[in-house]
Formats: structure tokens, sequence, C-alpha cells
């Protein structure tokens, strides 16, 4: 007799991709996994691995969602309807066939070619899966994307993601103890806002933009304001607002950050936080 407790769960021992997957072989259906009558007999492409031509047909050697490599098979391109993943294939051809100094592409894919396409369709999934994990750490509207274009490195080691400062061991930070009582930090200052009471400028014009020279320091409004949090002096605390991607270089210099749109000239884009350490200096 099996008996229902509340409150009560286990770890799963496969994927939800492979649970779909198996539902679908035993056809089960299960609405949290979106497996029904309807489509328990779909199968669905998780990546291209080879091609060939024969007798004037495109063939493709497909990775199936949720099932082991072993069950790879050679599929028609007129049976295939995965227009984004065929796109990114052709895409890796084109590389690898380009480093190979061969034009157009051949009737079958030589093993070495083969290989690397198999390499670069996971390398795009460790990438994406860590895309996926930046995105969900992440406390700011800009979202982050990953590429790497130039080889089969993933991504990048001992590299940690954190939106705040990381303090270390006897390290307090404390929180601001004054804050201004503008209505309107911009238009009309009480007392020159926060800025104001450390003898400085505004940082800031109405578009959010730097307005004083490098090097001087910036103070924003902060918890103890009576601004809120539309106020024209709070940029840096609002976190990212473009699309970053973190990609690879080619000139060897490792990963970089570089931006996906047009941002004008003094206009925040990240803050580069990192690790606080105290760091006791025995001077004799």
């Amino acid at each position: 007799m099996a008996e229902i407790l509340k409150d009560c769960c286990v770890p799963c021992k496969i994927t939800l991709d492979e649970l779909e997957a198996l539902c679908c072989r035993e056809k089960l259906c299960c609405q949290e996994l979106n497996v029904s009558k309807v489509n328990d007999s779909e199968y669905e492409v998780e990546f291209l691995s080879d091609y060939k031509r024969t007798k004037g047909e495109e063939f493709y050697f497909v990775k199936w969602k949720g099932f082991p490599e072993s069950d790879n098979t050679w599929e028609p391109k007129r049976n295939l309807k995965c227009p984004k993943l065929m796109k990114l294939f052709h895409l890796d051809l084109d590389q690898v066939l380009k480093r190979q100094k061969r034009r157009g592409i051949p009737k079958r894919l030589d093993r070495e070619a083969a290989l690397i396409m198999v390499q670069k369709a996971k390398l795009r999934q460790s990438l994406h899966r860590w895309e996926t994990h930046l995105n969900k750490t992440r406390n700011h509207p800009g979202r982050i994307y990953v590429a790497n274009e130039v080889d089969l490195d993933g991504p990048p080691k001992h590299f940690t993601y954190i939106n705040n400062y990381k303090v270390g061991p006897g390290i307090v930070l404390n929180e601001m103890a004054v804050g201004c009582e503008c209505k309107d930090c911009l238009k009309e200052p009480m007392n020159g806002c926060c800025p104001g009471a450390s003898l400085h400028r505004m940082a800031y014009n109405d578009k959010g933009q730097v307005r004083i020279r490098p090097g001087q320091p910036i103070y924003e409004c902060n918890s103890r304001c009576n601004c809120g949090p539309d106020c024209s002096n709070r940029v840096v605390q609002k976190g990212i607002q473009f699309d970053l991607c973190i990609f690879k270089t080619e000139n060897g210099r490792g990963w970089g950050v570089r931006t996906l749109q047009h941002i004008k000239k003094n206009t925040f884009v990240m803050e580069y936080v990192g690790e606080i350490y105290y760091v006791n200096l025995a001077v004799g």
C-alpha cells in the first residue's frame, strides 16, 4: 500500500529533459512536463552533429533530447523542424571548413570535422547553461549573454558572478548615517543634496549621464533620503541597464565583456565589485 506524504520530496536521479523523454517513451502524460497524448510521440532535436548529401538529398545526424548519443540517427532535412539549430550548425560548419581551407560543403564531412562539430555543439550547451545560471543570479534589468566563437574552451574556471561586494573576515560595511530631505534632488536640492553635504557637485544630469570630471567622487542618494527610487541621483544602485556579453577574445587575452547596443558617452554601464579583505602590514 502506497502512503502519500505531505511536504515530502526526494532528489530526482535524472534531469527534467531525461524525465520528459522517458514519459514520451512510456506513453505517460505529465502536465508539469507538458507531455500529453498529443505530443507524446514527438521527439525534440538537441543538436545536429554531422552532415551528408546522398543522391541530392541532405541528411543530418541528430542528437535527440533526453536520449543517449548511441540513439543518434540520420534524418533527412525535410523531416526536421529546427531552423535555429540548423542555422547554428551551418555557422559552426563554415568556421570548421574555413580553418581546413576548404571551399563549399562536401558531400560528407571527414572524421575530424564531424568531431569538431560535436564539440562545438556541446560547448554551446555548456555556455548556455552558464548563461542561464548568470541570469538567475543577476539582480539588474540588463541580461547577460555568453559567446565563444574562437575555440572550444568552456565557461571560465574560478569565476563567480556577484552583484555586490563580498566582505572578508573582520570587515564591516556601515550603512549611510544621513540622507537628504529633497523632494526633487536635481531641480530643488536642499543644502546641496547628498553631494553638497560633502562639498561636491551633483554628478549626473537629468538623463543619468556623468557631468563631473574624471577622478571626482560621486555621492548618490541612499535609503535614508526622502527622495524616491526615481531620483536622478540614483544611478549606480539601479544596476546594469544594458545587455552585456561575456565573450572569448581572439587576441589570446582570455574572456572579456562587451555591450550589445549603442551607449551614449558618460552613461553608467556597470559597477566593478569584488572581495574586500583586511590586510595588516607590519612595518619594522
